[in-house]
């Protein structure tokens, strides 16, 4: 089809004439005729093509939307407005230019000369534009937009190239065969009746989300089995998803080639030829005279916080955004509805230590006053005895998180991470079936604008060297710098993570000695907690930072490597950035949970920092409340500002800016406030989509957070569960409203984001048992209640964690200033730790109750661990990874299809040979009656021998 054919709307004899030489005549006063005035007042073309969401004809679908930047003197856009106040139908001219950049060619003819950069990026959209139309797409320019200096280009994909594209990506199309799907009987089909009326008020209001007692048998779309599909309404076979994921296969692959360099809209779009390029959203999304459509039923059903309790409608989100977001979502979904019982579970758990906080021996015993039991000093010299009962309130509250349901606790998790992941192996199943991607491979994707850059780089220092043209691919050797650089980058951030834990550690030891000096003696008793809640909200701002430095450079580590495809960029970028991230968020929490507390030495051989700051001790009830406090605050600090205050203060405040840009550059054009807005001006002034590294990367950290350190949290999943309903709806109201319409990208699974979660599921085995033997009191107390306790109880715990220290062995210049603080003279304090008294031959060596004590913990990390372990691949063998049901329907899908292809082939065979039967009796009459006929009929003879040459 040629070019004036397809975008011009004048009459036929004036075909000839190009729209750039009718604008040019408009240059030099062309006035329209009273009457073409009148047609184009009377009709709003804009209302005619739904603002942008048809070309100006009002019939052919916009599927895509290049954008880019033009210069336009002023000159040009005085005419422009005098042209529009003159005549209204001069708008759908300038929309309607049938190449794109001849016009601005044109117009700035009487400009002053335009540089070179601009000349060739206008040469190079020219040039691909071309190809595209070569391709079969038909394109259509819109430059006189509300948004100045932006240049808008129109695709739109015909029947016969939908057609041909879908058979080259095989995509799975719905044919006319229609077939039941298998329902339960008995009583499994009572239960699921009486789920259904239970569920009906929680399910969304969207015909995709209605249970199917039927499907539609689908096949990978061919030209030639046309036939077998049902093309009745062919503007809806292919919905807008499935047309603007086309139209972007075909954009990747057409190339422009000016200056011997292949670039294809990846590259374009890298090298500034365009600004951007994205399907439409379908309408408006609010509004009183808005027309039903998916994003408006999005927004309803999904994207608000006013149906936080339904269920989200899954299929709907993948027929408008496609199969990988839809996926995430149903992970989403999944994780969410996983965190219900886990929940239930940790607040039974934090309950019974609530109730049982009164019966705790222990913690008793650290809070009778009776005892009287004189601590060493936390400190040199400034810091003085002091009273064990003292630390009563850190003791009642460590039990709250350090009983004997914890350790249930720990298990349960661990088996409910295998659950879950099972849970989603059958639930992605499930989707895969529904969605027809079962079969479904990923081929190998385009190359990236960077990668093939760095081969022409390659190519043409080879070229230059040795004459030769092979084609180049990128080698080790080539990416061996990068390599080394990642390398050294990573190992300097881990580092400087340390760094600043390490330096956090310098202010707490140094704020606690000067608060011990300052504060008075009721106010020495919260020293602990106040050093730990600051310390720990400047790891929370750090880690806050941090994140975004670490997203930043593990990106920019990334590039630097130059990977091949898309996939493979993604799949580094993330391990970098979940390497980084899971460094950065979870250091502290390891210091306190595993060293903090180890290495501190004893009364009168403590070790030092820089010759002059004792390490940390752990408070006598342990470090477990003090873990407790470290992770609840970073979690709930991280979901509270990171996740949900940047992602909608974030968005917002670009929004704002970019309004107050356009709002700046529209007071140069009054009369354009009376113009609507097209559908792509609007979408274009949207965020762009920026892939869901972010979303799963947030989760992840989240789940690592509810896995790993439950021991010492059980309120954990909880915090996580009303932080997710939270970002279900946030995420969704992100997508629908901020965010330009993404690509629609094909996936059978959530990729490398599994792996990791089963890599979280197995470390968190081996973490909590670590944190129950050695962070927590649990093993001690097990030994001593059955290795040393006299009458099988606690009583007499505390005692016994204890050990004895004769002050005068303190080293000079280490005693308190003032010994007399508690009003009565010490001659032995006490420590926690397993050595032996000063009155013992080796005083103060380990004694045996520490080894005792250790072996007992390194055995439980034993037998704990492989324990879960086992059950945990119990859980995985036990349950399978495909739904029995869903095994039995894509069984009955494929003998189905090969009957439908069966009936086809009899009934060809059949048509054949009632053809030869006909062509046989006509053969016979033709030679019984050939004389009469030859004379009288001369024609009759050649047609009776012309039809099986017809057939």
């Amino acid at each position: 089809m040629r070019m004036n054919e397809k975008y011009s709307c004048l009459p036929d004899e004036d075909k000839g004439i190009h729209i750039i030489n009718i604008r040019a005549i408009e240059d030099i006063g062309y006035v329209q005729h009273e009457s073409t005035l009148l047609n184009s007042l009377s009709r709003n073309p804009d209302a005619d093509c739904k603002y942008g969401l048809y070309f100006r004809d009002g019939k052919r679908k916009v599927d895509y939307i290049l954008v880019y930047h033009y210069k336009k003197s002023s000159a040009g856009r005085t005419l422009a407005r005098r042209i529009h106040h003159n005549d209204s139908s001069a708008r759908s001219t300038k929309q309607d230019q049938p190449l794109p950049g001849k016009g601005v060619h044109l117009e700035m003819e009487n400009e002053p000369h335009v540089d070179y950069h601009e000349d060739d990026k206008r040469f190079r959209r020219e040039e691909y534009e071309g190809n595209l139309m070569e391709a079969g797409l038909e394109l259509e320019r819109d430059e006189d937009t509300k948004i100045h200096g932006v240049g808008f280009v129109k695709i739109h994909a015909p029947w016969n190239v939908l057609c041909r594209e879908a058979e080259f990506l095989k995509l799975k199309m719905p044919t006319k065969k229609v077939y039941e799907i298998n329902q339960t009987h008995g009583l499994l089909k009572k239960i699921n009746s009486v789920i259904q009326k239970i569920t009906e008020p929680i399910q969304p209001k969207v015909a995709e989300h209605k249970p199917q007692t039927v499907k539609r048998l689908s096949y990978p779309f061919s030209r030639e089995k046309q036939h077998l599909f049902d093309l009745s309404d062919r503007d809806s076979f292919f919905d807008s998803k499935t047309r603007s994921t086309i139209v972007y296969e075909i954009l990747k692959r057409t190339t422009c080639t000016k200056a011997k360099y292949s670039m294809g809209i990846t590259s374009l779009l890298a090298n500034g030829v365009y600004s951007a390029a994205y399907p439409l959203h379908d309408g408006d999304y609010e509004g009183e005279n808005v027309e039903p459509n998916d994003r408006k039923l999005l927004c309803e059903e999904w994207a608000s916080y006013g149906v936080f309790y339904k269920y989200q409608p899954i299929d709907l989100v993948r027929k408008y955004f496609g199969e990988k977001i839809g996926l995430y979502f149903a992970w989403l979904g999944v994780y969410t509805q996983m965190l219900i019982p886990a929940s239930i579970v940790g607040i039974i758990v934090f309950l019974y230590g609530c109730a049982t906080v009164d019966e705790n021996i222990p913690s008793m015993e650290m809070c009778d006053q009776r005892n009287n039991i004189t601590m060493c000093p936390l400190c040199d010299r400034t810091c003085s005895y002091w009273k064990m009962s003292s630390a009563c309130a850190t003791a009642r509250a460590s039990h709250l998180f350090d009983n004997p349901a914890t350790v249930f606790f720990s298990v349960f998790m661990a088996l409910w991470a295998a659950t879950f992941m099972e849970h989603w192996k059958r639930k992605q199943m499930r989707l895969n079936y529904r969605w027809d991607l079962t079969g479904f491979e990923e081929e190998e994707d385009h190359p990236r604008a960077e990668y093939e850059a760095k081969v022409l780089e390659k190519s043409l220092r080879r070229e230059y060297k040795h004459k030769e043209t092979d084609k180049e691919k990128l080698t080790w050797k080539d990416r061996f710098p990068a390599y080394f650089t990642n390398f050294v980058g990573i190992i300097f951030m881990v580092g400087l993570t340390f760094a600043i834990v390490f330096g956090v550690i310098i202010y707490r030891i140094s704020t606690a000695a000067a608060l011990a000096i300052s504060s008075t003696p009721s106010g020495r008793s919260s020293v602990r907690v106040t050093v730990t809640a600051t310390a720990v909200i400047i790891n929370l701002v750090v880690i806050i930072i941090l994140d975004e430095v670490y997203g930043c450079i593990a990106r920019w580590l990334t590039q630097i490597e130059v990977p091949k495809t898309d996939k493979n960029f993604e799949e580094r970028l993330i391990f970098k950035a979940f390497l980084l991230k899971f460094v950065n968020a979870y250091t502290p929490i390891f210091y306190v949970a595993f060293f903090k507390g180890r290495f501190v030495g004893r009364p009168g051989d403590y070790v030092y920092i820089f010759h002059s700051f004792r390490m940390e001790e752990c408070a006598p009830g342990g470090c477990l409340m003090e873990l407790c406090i470290q992770l609840s605050i970073i979690m709930l600090g991280k979901q509270l500002i990171q996740n949900n205050l940047f992602e909608i203060g974030i968005p917002k405040m670009k929004k704002f800016i970019r309004y107050m840009k356009l709002k700046r550059q529209r007071s140069l054009d009054h009369e354009e406030h009376v113009k609507k807005k097209q559908r792509y001006e609007v979408d274009y002034n949207l965020e762009p989509f920026a892939g869901l590294t972010p979303e799963y990367m947030e989760m992840i950290i989240q789940f690592g957070f509810v896995t790993l350190f439950v021991a010492s949290f059980p309120l954990a999943p909880l915090f996580a569960l009303l932080n997710n309903i939270i970002e279900i709806r946030l995420d969704a109201k992100k997508f629908v409203t901020e965010l330009r319409r993404p690509v629609a990208v094909r996936a059978k699974d959530i990729g490398i984001w599994y792996n990791i979660l089963r890599g979280i599921g197995k470390l968190a085995v081996i973490i909590n048992a670590f944190v129950i033997s050695f962070t927590s009191d649990f093993i001690p107390r097990l030994v001593y209640l059955y290795m040393y306790s006299e009458n099988g109880t606690m009583h007499g715990f505390v005692n016994h964690t204890l050990s004895s220290f004769n002050v005068s062995d303190f080293q000079a210049g280490t005693a308190p200033n003032d010994p007399m603080d508690l009003g009565y003279e010490v001659q032995i304090c006490r420590y926690k730790d397993y050595r032996e008294p000063p009155w013992s031959e080796n005083k103060y060596d380990i004694s045996k109750d520490f080894w005792a004590v250790l072996a007992a913990r390194l055995a439980f990390v034993i037998v704990f661990q492989n324990l879960v372990m086992f059950m945990s691949d119990f859980v995985d063998w036990i349950i399978p990874d495909i739904p029995k049901d869903i095994s039995q329907q894509i069984h009955k899908e494929k003998v189905l299809m090969v009957e439908v292809f069966m009936r086809e082939e009899q009934g060809k065979l059949q048509m054949l040979e009632t053809w030869k039967d006909k062509d046989m009796k006509k053969g016979e009459n033709c030679n019984s009656h050939s004389p009469k006929i030859s004379r009288s009929h001369s024609g009759s003879l050649s047609s009776c021998h012309s039809y099986p040459v017809d057939v």
